[in-house]
């Protein structure tokens, strides 16, 4: 169901705050929480965290799905021309301010900031748990503002629970909202309240932890250009010694690497098989191959299952050729991310006689799924792994970033090299703004940071203005085809002056009227 930000606000307030009864019958209300009586234990003060982690989860699908959409990395694909709508018109840049992926993400956020607002407003400071889960809100809230500040610029600044006479919000400046994530990641970090790991091999410790707050106010910096702070914010992370480079890169973020020593952060999902549609969203259906159109050996089925999938989000030629320029056609971590259609044949997937699929020849190896992470077969949507917030490979590339800003040419060759080190890439010294830029492309490819680092640095119009000429079709025999959908060319595409920031949702504008949609739109 659709909401308005001021929707979501309110209901949330009106169902914590009715409370009362009358006083000619004293029947307590039932299905009600009083601020008075509630949040008082540390069980509820858990309870309150619990729920802004749950929607960090179900945040999960459309910030993958809308974010990859958005860059030069994927087609939206599919098995054919309007699959799926809404993917077409991100990937094409042709969306307007109705779109559903984004404004299920622009609510996802706000929805996270109130109940990290409940947590602030309403938890107490007199016990470590509290402490705790109060820190944890101010690292969700300000996760949730750098997300709105660098994908609108200006949304609304929401750093209480708003009574009645607040719900019509105006935007905000973008150096109030900067300067409330920072005092919000500071605070949590000085609190000595959120915990760490206990080295780099622990696997229990699945909240948020002082170093992921760390990584965030470091990339806070960077954003505003305060790149010593910024590698200042890395450094820690780093010399925490609490994180390494995963070893087996083609498993960095499969189900049987959950909570690996280079995650800073994942969201948790557990089989359940009395409830599997609860994993739905995320199981890979929309990602995986595009079975219903392929034939399978008997041991590609017994890894990879035979049930009902879509084949959204296909590599670019652009992204493959873009590997190869880098560590040529065997490279190791190319062949971890994605496989060429000849490649799959070989392992024992080919698409039927007859068949196409929207596609250019290349399918996604490193977000795969199979039998392991998809045990209910039966359905087909059950999907158990873990979602990957950051990683340490990140904190290495945005911490060269950062030192070459600085002026530490050494420090940035250091951490550029570890990740081309675990990727089985040559590694070298002097390197520039455009190596990085192109090794965060090929380590991070598909986990949605791409389009607000080309925003960030300035490429977006270049690499994004040609989204939308053509539309790849993958016959059955190899042969890749193209057809035109778009003829017009001021009908796709990035546009400049227009998609430097994204719309605000239709809904929101209607009503709230505080609100001034973004140029363009």
């Amino acid at each position: 169901m659709k909401r308005s930000l001021i929707y979501t606000l309110m209901a949330g307030a009106i169902a914590m705050g009715f409370s009362g009864c009358t006083d000619e019958l004293e029947i307590s209300q039932h299905g009600v929480l009083n601020y008075e009586t509630y949040y008082q234990t540390d069980e509820d003060a858990q309870a309150a965290a619990a729920a802004i982690y749950l929607q960090m989860r179900g945040l999960a699908y459309n910030y993958l799905i809308a974010k990859n959409c958005l860059t030069d990395d994927f087609y939206a694909a599919g098995g054919g021309r309007n699959d799926n709508a809404d993917f077409e018109q991100l990937n094409e840049f042709t969306f307007t301010p109705n779109q559903n992926l984004l404004q299920g993400m622009f609510e996802s956020y706000y929805q996270i900031i109130y109940k990290a607002n409940v947590v602030l407003g309403h938890v107490g400071e007199d016990s470590e748990t509290k402490l705790r889960c109060r820190a944890e809100a101010r690292v969700f809230r300000a996760f949730a503002n750098f997300e709105l500040t660098t994908l609108w610029g200006n949304p609304p600044v929401v750093d209480h629970e708003l009574n009645s006479s607040e719900y019509s919000r105006p935007n905000g400046s973008t150096e109030e909202l900067w300067a409330l994530i920072e005092s919000d990641l500071k605070e949590a970090i000085v609190s000595g309240a959120l915990k760490s790991k206990t080295n780099v091999n622990d696997k229990d410790t699945w909240q948020v932890t002082k170093e992921f707050a760390e990584a965030l106010l470091g990339k806070a910096y960077l954003w505003q250009g305060k790149n010593a702070e910024a590698a200042a914010e890395f450094e820690k992370v780093i010399g925490s010694g609490l994180y390494d480079l995963y070893s087996d890169f083609e498993n960095v973020i499969q189900v049987s690497a959950k909570n690996n020593c280079e995650s800073l952060f994942e969201t948790v999902r557990v089989y359940d098989k009395e409830n599997v549609f609860d994993n739905w969203d995320f199981c890979g259906a929309m990602l995986r191959w595009r079975l219903d159109k392929m034939e399978m050996t008997d041991e590609f089925k017994a890894v990879f299952g035979t049930s009902q999938n879509y084949g959204f989000l296909a590599p670019t030629k652009d992204l493959y050729d873009a590997f190869v320029a880098e560590e040529g056609e065997n490279g190791y971590r190319l062949n971890a991310t994605m496989k060429t259609y000849d490649q799959m044949r070989n392992i024992g997937m080919s698409l039927i006689v007859g068949q196409s699929i929207i596609n250019e020849g290349y399918f996604m190896w490193k977000w795969r799924s199979g039998i392991d992470s998809c045990p209910s077969e039966g359905y087909g949507f059950c999907y158990t792994n873990n979602f990957r917030w950051m990683r340490l490979a990140e904190v290495y590339l945005l911490a060269a970033e950062a030192n070459l800003a600085a002026g530490n040419q050494a420090k940035c060759d250091e951490y550029m090299n570890k990740v081309r080190a675990r990727a089985q890439v040559a590694t070298k010294s002097g390197y520039t703004l455009a190596d990085i830029q192109n090794e965060k492309r090929l380590e991070l490819c598909g986990e949605s940071v791409r389009f607000q680092d080309l925003l960030r640095w300035g490429l977006a119009y270049d690499k994004l203005k040609s989204n939308g000429a053509r539309c790849p079709q993958l016959q059955s025999n190899g042969e890749v085809t193209y057809v035109t959908y778009n003829n017009d060319v001021n009908l796709y595409g990035f546009k400049q002056g227009k998609h430097e920031h994204l719309p605000y949702p239709e809904t929101e504008i209607q009503l709230n009227s505080a609100i001034t949609q973004n140029p363009g739109w």
